[in-house]
């Protein structure tokens, strides 16, 4: 059974597609960004949410978003 994006996992999603870039590419990115351990298990839990660490969704938002809306 597959597990439902929530409404952040598919903004990831789309916004890989706009930027072309791959999961692989954002899963490498967070990497260097954050020196934490992080996979495509891992990236899926955070899009399904299942998981929630704050440093990786604050890198996420970093790399995906930084420009869109910042504070």
């Amino acid at each position: 059974m597959k597990n439902k994006l929530t409404d952040f996992g598919k903004k990831i999603k789309c916004t890989l597609i706009e930027k072309d870039e791959t999961q692989e590419w954002l899963i490498s990115e967070v990497k260097k960004k954050t020196g934490l351990y992080f996979d495509s298990s891992y990236l899926n839990k955070i899009m399904t949410g299942k998981m929630e660490n704050p440093k990786i969704l604050a890198a996420i938002n970093e790399i995906l978003f930084e420009g869109e809306t910042s504070a």
